[in-house]
Order: structure tokens, then C-alpha cells, then sequence
């Protein structure tokens, strides 16, 4: 049988790409402006702590809970069409954000924002999957449509406090509404439409399991990450997952599932998952302390912060996309295992950061661990993404965007309680003897608490419990740091038996992918 060569991608699919990238850089945005808002918006809708509390967390507990659904819900009524629709309600959303006039209104808007914006990641990663078949473009494509969530980590604290500094607090949410503008008049035009025929209706009770497996898992996670042992979000991660097991074996037992579970006894995909989803976890748990050091160990602004991590993306970037180009001649676990062992050399420098480093050695540390794991983030969605068949690309996409949302969430969870754990067991030790009371429980609380309680204290005792509490804050990063380097080296190794099979080195062009299903809509190649 002679293999058929995959079609290569033409101007209207490298032009689609870059419309898709623009929503997967506007969610990455959206979780950092409300943090940078705060002040503002505090002084004007005067939330209570709660109110805020649910107001910064809503958006990224409704996006990890209805990825998977909105992943399948693409593949039964076309990912396309589900794409636009998104776009409508991220747009209306932002709007209502921007103007939200009460704290009430405020959560709803963030609400809808979340739901609308979990249509948009695996819709836009799964119709790459359509429109790049060649394996080589196909992992570019992915590759430069994660680096677009990276930027947007960036481009939000920058932008956005740009904004705050001449407009009011909602003035960087309205940053999305010209986005989907431009979206929706691309989309029918650059965007091919797919979906599985065979696909069959939605489960509503599997729908419905998976919001009870992951939300409660979520806030369960952030609240013990926030406040430590407590019964109820304990309580609310062990509901969690115990949904999660019913959902699993729920879908098992279906015929058209809403999640795939077959997928995982695919090393190729399971290594992949459990690699992005621990990679994930250890940068934006590492990346969430280094943003606490840089602003108030070094006393920078959230915009100075954000400008100072473009030393940091660029050459990340740059790795993503030059480390994709070699997995294409040597394979993909080779570069997998260079990378992880790259991070863990970054990793070795953050753990020589002190109370007292300056911003070189922490951009420095910070750079060498992201050109180590960009590339691993972005081959990790890759892989995750082709282990899987064309028609169940929207289950695959929504699984990866998942797995990156459920580590952010873990990561800054397990490495910020580790972090703070040793940060007030220091600080415990070197406490100025002045500082008793409440002064004396704030400061062990957080670094920030201890800022605030040093600015009250009158002259010496004010800069010893600083400088106290900054030794003890890079203390805990550097713990964090050791206990990230054994996580990268173990999973170095598990790549090197597991993958390594899973994955064989290239050699010739592979067969094109079939598609079980015929898009509604076919596409010239090269417009």
C-alpha cells in the first residue's frame, strides 16, 4: 500500500494560526489583570474579603471545570462553530466585567468570562490538529500556539498596569473585545469547521460528574494551599475525587464517552500528561514565588515585574521553537530529557538566592530553568495532542488544557505551602525581639503581612524584621527549588525508559492521519 504524503499547510493556515493564538494569549492574560486591579478596585466596589477572594479564583475554577465538556461539545457540534460561540459570550463577559458596579456583579461577569473562556483552548488547540497534518508543521503550529499562553503571562501584568496607570480598574479587561472582533470575522474565513459524526449526544450526568471531580478538587487544593490543614476544603478534595473515580469508571462504561479513558493506556499519552502536568505545577509554583520576591524582596511594581520577565520569555520562546526543530530530526524524548536536566540547572541557581540577591542572579536562575522547560511544556501538548486520533483531537486538547490548569492550580498549591511552611519556621527563629502580639502572627503568616508590620515599627526594628523576613522567604524558595530539582530528574528518567519507547526516533515521512470524519466545510491547502 503506498503511504500518502500529508498536505502541507498554505498562507490560510498559518494566517488561521495566528488568529487562534490571539484567545489562548487573552486567557493567560485575564488570570493576572483582576490580581493587578485589586487596589483600584477595592476603593471603588468595596468587596469584602470573601467577595474578592471569590472574585480572583472563580475564573480559573470554571475554566478547569468545564474544559473536558466543552472539549467534547466541540467535536458533536463542530469546533468552529463552538469557537465563535465563545468569543461571543469572552466578549460580552469582558464588557461586564469592565463595567461591573457591584462585587456581586463583578463574580457573575468573571463567572460567565471563565465558562466562555474554556470553549476557547481546546477548540483553538484541536483545530490545529485539522489544519496542520504534516507531523513536522503540526508540531510547530503547537509549539508556537503554547508559547502564545507563555506571552500572555507576560503581556497581562505589563499592559495591564500600562492601563491602570491612566484608566479605571476594568479598563484592562476591555483588551479582549477588539480580540474577538477580529476572531469572529477571521474565523469563518480562515478556520475549517470538523466534527465527529459518530460522536452521539452529550452526557449531561458524566457533564455534570466532571464539574463534581474537579471544582471541589480545585478549591480544595487552593484552600489548603492558602490557609493549611483545614476540615472543609479537605473535605471538598476528597469529594472531589472521589467524583473523579466515578466519573472515570462512568465513562468506562459508555459507549460514546465525554472523556476517552482509552487514551491513557497510551504511553505516549500518559507520560506526556503526567510530564506537562508536573512541569506545569513546579513554574508556576516557582514562577508564582519569584513574583512575590521580585515585588517585595526587591520592592518592583507588578508592570516592573512583568518587564523584567521578558529576559526570561524571549529566550524561552526562542528554546520552544528551536527545541521543537531538533525533536523533529533526534525525536521528541531526547530533547524531553535535555530540557528537564536544563530546568533542573535553573532550579540549582535559584537555590543560591538569598534575602539580599539582586535582580541578575534571579532573572539569570529564572531564564536558564525556562529555556529548559518551555520546550518541554510545548512537545509535552504536542504529543498529548497527536497520541490521540483526529476525531477525538477536542477530548486530547481539552485533557492538555486541563492537565495545564489543574498544574498551575496544584503547583502553586504544594510548592507555595512548602515555601511558607519553611518561611515561618525561619522566620520563627530570627523574629526581632520587638515584634510580639499580632505583629508576631502576621509576619510568620506571609512575607507580605511581614512587610506591613515592619512599615509600622519604628526605625531599626522595622529594617531587622525585613531583612529577616526576606532571608527566610528566599529560604523557602530554595527548599522548594531542591525538592523541584529531584521531581525534574525523576521524571527525566521515567522519559528515558517510557517514552523513549512509546516514542522511536524519526525516519521517514509517516502516513497522513485519515479522518474518521470529513470536515463540514473543506479548505484549499495552500490559499
Amino acid at each position: 500500500m503506498t503511504a500518502v504524503t500529508p498536505a502541507k499547510a498554505g498562507r490560510r493556515e498559518w494566517l488561521g494560526l495566528a488568529v487562534l493564538c490571539l484567545p489562548a494569549l487573552l486567557t493567560t492574560m485575564d488570570l493576572t489583570l483582576l490580581f493587578m486591579a485589586v487596589p483600584k478596585l477595592t476603593a471603588d466596589l468595596d468587596p469584602s474579603s470573601s467577595q474578592l477572594l471569590w472574585a480572583s479564583d472563580i475564573y480559573g475554577f470554571l475554566i478547569a471545570g468545564f474544559l473536558i465538556t466543552m472539549g467534547t461539545l466541540g467535536e458533536r457540534i463542530g469546533r468552529r462553530r463552538l469557537l465563535m460561540i465563545g468569543a461571543v459570550f469572552f466578549g460580552v463577559a469582558s464588557v461586564l466585567t469592565a463595567e461591573a458596579n457591584s462585587p456581586e456583579m463583578l463574580i457573575a461577569a468573571r463567572a460567565l468570562l471563565g465558562i466562555s473562556a474554556a470553549t476557547l483552548a481546546p477548540s483553538t488547540l484541536s483545530l490545529l490538529r485539522v489544519m496542520f497534518r504534516d507531523e513536522k508543521e503540526s508540531t510547530t503550529a503547537v509549539t508556537l500556539w503554547t508559547t502564545s499562553f507563555m506571552v500572555g503571562g507576560v503581556v497581562g501584568p505589563i499592559a495591564g498596569g500600562l492601563l491602570l496607570d491612566h484608566f479605571w480598574w476594568g479598563a484592562p479587561f476591555l483588551m479582549a473585545v477588539p480580540v474577538m472582533v477580529l476572531l469572529l470575522i477571521a474565523g469563518p474565513i480562515l478556520l475549517p469547521e470538523y466534527k465527529d459524526p459518530s460522536g452521539g449526544r452529550l452526557d449531561l450526568l458524566s457533564v455534570g460528574m466532571s464539574l463534581a471531580a474537579i471544582l471541589p478538587a480545585v478549591y480544595g487544593i487552593k484552600e489548603l494551599a492558602h490557609d493549611g490543614f483545614e476540615t472543609w476544603p479537605t473535605v471538598s478534595l476528597v469529594v472531589g475525587l472521589l467524583f473523579g473515580v466515578v466519573f472515570v469508571l462512568r465513562q468506562r462504561g459508555l459507549s460514546v464517552p465525554l472523556m476517552d479513558v482509552t487514551l491513557f493506556s497510551r504511553a505516549a499519552f500518559s507520560v506526556s500528561v503526567g510530564t506537562l502536568l508536573l512541569t506545569t505545577g513546579l513554574m508556576m509554583g516557582i514562577q508564582y514565588l519569584l513574583a512575590t520576591y521580585l515585588q517585595i524582596a526587591l520592592g518592583m511594581t507588578p508592570a516592573e515585574a512583568g518587564l523584567w520577565q521578558l529576559p526570561v520569555i524571549i529566550p524561552g520562546m526562542v528554546a520552544a521553537v528551536v527545541g521543537t526543530g531538533i525533536s523533529q530530526k533526534i525525536g521528541t524524548p531526547p530533547v524531553l530529557i535535555a530540557g528537564l536536566l536544563i530546568g533542573s540547572v535553573g532550579f540549582g541557581l535559584l537555590t543560591q538566592i538569598d534575602g539580599n540577591s539582586g535582580t541578575a542572579l534571579v532573572i539569570t536562575s529564572s531564564a536558564i530553568m525556562f529555556i529548559g522547560l518551555a520546550p518541554v511544556m510545548a512537545l509535552g501538548i504536542g504529543t498529548i495532542v497527536q497520541a490521540a486520533p483526529v476525531e477525538r483531537a477536542g477530548t486530547a486538547s481539552a485533557l492538555a488544557s486541563t492537565t495545564n490548569e489543574l498544574g498551575g492550580a496544584v503547583g502553586i498549591a504544594l510548592v507555595g505551602s512548602l515555601a511558607t511552611a519553611v518561611y515561618g519556621s525561619t522566620l520563627e527563629d530570627h523574629l526581632p525581639s520587638g515584634v510580639t502580639g499580632a505583629a508576631h502572627d502576621a509576619a510568620l503568616n506571609s512575607v507580605a503581612e511581614a512587610a506591613a508590620v515592619a512599615g509600622q515599627l519604628p526605625g531599626k526594628a522595622g529594617a531587622e524584621l525585613s531583612a529577616a523576613a526576606h532571608d527566610a522567604f528566599a529560604h523557602g524558595m530554595e527548599i522548594a527549588s531542591y525538592v523541584s530539582i529531584g521531581v525534574l530528574l525523576a521524571m527525566a528518567a521515567l522519559v528515558a525508559v517510557l517514552l523513549r519507547r512509546a516514542l522511536p526516533a524519526p525516519t521517514a515521512q509517516q502516513p497522513a492521519p485519515q479522518p474518521v470524519a470529513a470536515a463540514e466545510e473543506s479548505l484549499p491547502s495552500g490559499a
